[in-house]
């Protein structure tokens, strides 16, 4: 059974920069046991980010675009706009102390009952200091990755 991960914009940004990270491998070679999904605007924060990318990853622009399809590629882009708006209240009110930006990722991991992938500290840190659960790090992710790798 597939488990629904949501991905925030800072494991594709990791992916750009390390395609054979625990990230890179998840991301790009785990869509058989896992629905990756993102509200629209990864791909404007990821393209308004993209001289950064290209900077830190030493990537000319054949390369952060062959990455961009390949990442995207595996990811469902989510119209956030279907979400009730009850779930955005319920996500802003849990982000609202961290960073706000991340109001989307939330609500779309409640809305879909899945788990927010993410990498920043402080919003998995003030996440769970509310009692929200529906987060993963990458460690607990690649365990079961690689446990479901492991069984092919």
């Amino acid at each position: 059974m597939k488990r629904i991960i949501v991905v925030d914009t800072n494991v594709a940004f990791s992916t750009f920069l390390n395609v054979n990270s625990r990230i890179g491998q998840i991301l790009l070679n785990g869509k058989k046991y896992y629905d990756f999904y993102a509200p629209e605007y990864i791909r404007s924060e990821l393209i308004d980010h993209k001289a950064k990318i290209k900077s830190i990853g030493k990537l000319d622009e054949d390369r952060f675009v062959e990455l961009f399809v390949l990442i995207m590629s595996n990811i469902k882009i989510f119209n956030h706009s279907i979400i009730p708006k009850a779930f955005y209240q319920n996500a802003y009110e849990l982000c609202k102390d961290s960073d706000v930006d991340d109001t989307a990722f939330v609500a779309i991991t409640d809305y879909v009952r899945g788990r927010l992938w993410t990498g920043d500290t402080k919003l998995t840190n003030s996440l769970k200091g509310k009692g929200y659960s529906r987060t993963i790090t990458t460690k607990e992710l690649y365990i079961d990755f690689y446990r479901r790798e492991s069984k092919l």
